[in-house]
């Protein structure tokens, strides 16, 4: 038997050679012996072009996951940008959830991997699956935890704005017009933004709350994507597309500046505008300041990974990302105190999703 203190130390030899791991041996399609779901997020390519089928979404929801998590998984759940939530992305997502029930890939339970916008879908999946199964004489999925990457559970400001400038066009900039362009890849117009719609912070928070047992855990970004045309319109901190009062799981849409009332994204301990809530059963586990809302799915390396939520257990899912404290005085500071920080060590020499993978895989 392994001790703690002997686990510990594996942890943080693990943390300092991650990218090397990478390497040694082909990748299983499993994450801590359990069998992964991937729902992926908004595809902008959907409102300009709607998909023609199945197949289509098919072959899109493939593509998207390529980076990482594609070969790591079993199943996913692949959606129509162009839909509703609560109508042909219900019923696509739906067709695909009975497969994987008379398959039985959930019968020792699954782990769902979401990113952005496939956070709400998620949620909302977790809260009927059982009985849209149930009424076709099927056994609902047995779901162990959801990793949501990035999450747009609670909403963003650009899906509000999209849908001014649709009804409003004359009204706007051409700085928020790049903005929303960014955003949705097209000029917005009504009836033309799908999903969209359901990113509007008021409908996105007023979508599939009834609480459940299932942890929702949350890994969130503060980078700056779009040469950073998107961030002056977003409240708070974010990753240029979702905020962080949506991506930690917060209960409120206010902004926010972290995850944590007293830890910064880049590791400081110091006082922050945290949360003053989480929805139930939501754990924001990692925050990085410098990686971008789609970096965290594996295309991005050189950013500090913070630990919030950590050296837990989670649904018997084990949460132990290796941890360090260090002082530092800013170049800038010629006296005083030192500031102080927290990190995963290590986690800047790969990626996030490298991250938890290796680390959520015990």
């Amino acid at each position: 038997m392994t001790t703690r203190k002997t686990r510990y130390a594996c942890k943080i030899a693990l943390a300092t050679a991650l990218t090397s791991s990478m390497m040694a041996g082909p990748a299983q399609a499993q994450l801590a012996g359990h069998n992964v779901i991937l729902v992926h997020g908004f595809q902008m390519e959907d409102l300009e072009t709607p998909p023609a089928n199945l197949q289509a979404i098919r072959d899109a929801g493939e593509d998207y996951w390529q980076t990482f998590w594609l070969s790591r998984s079993e199943a996913r759940v692949d959606w129509p940008s162009d839909g509703r939530i609560e109508g042909s992305i219900a019923q696509r997502a739906y067709e695909q959830i009975r497969e994987i029930s008379q398959q039985g890939l959930c019968n020792d339970f699954c782990i769902v991997v979401s990113h952005s916008t496939g956070d709400l879908v998620t949620r909302y999946l977790l809260e009927n699956q059982a009985r849209w199964l149930q009424n076709e004489g099927l056994p609902p999925l047995k779901i162990l935890a959801s990793i949501d990457y990035a999450g747009a559970g609670g909403g963003t400001d650009l899906a509000n704005l999209a849908l001014s400038l649709a009804y409003n066009p004359t009204w706007y900039n051409w700085p928020l017009r790049a903005a929303v362009q960014a955003f949705t890849g097209i000029e917005p117009e009504p009836g033309k933004l799908g999903v969209v719609n359901d990113l509007q912070t008021n409908t996105a928070r007023n979508l599939a709350l009834s609480p459940n047992s299932i942890p929702r855990l949350r890994f969130v970004a503060g980078g700056s994507p779009y040469a950073g045309i998107t961030k002056p319109f977003i409240s708070g901190k974010d990753d240029g597309v979702v905020p962080a009062h949506s991506s930690c799981g917060a209960t409120s849409a206010q902004g926010i500046d972290s995850c944590s009332g007293n830890l910064s994204l880049a590791g400081k301990v110091t006082s922050q505008n945290g949360p003053a809530g989480l929805y139930y059963n939501h754990y924001p586990i990692l925050m990085s300041e410098g990686v971008t809302h789609s970096g965290v799915l594996g295309s991005e390396t050189g950013n500090i990974s913070v630990p919030v939520v950590n050296n837990t257990t989670l649904n018997s899912l084990q949460v132990d990302f290796a941890s360090r404290s260090y002082s530092k005085r800013p170049w800038w500071k010629l006296w005083g105190s030192k500031d102080r920080y927290i990190e995963v060590p290590g986690s800047d020499q790969t990626d996030m999703s490298t991250l938890v993978y290796s680390t959520l895989n015990n």
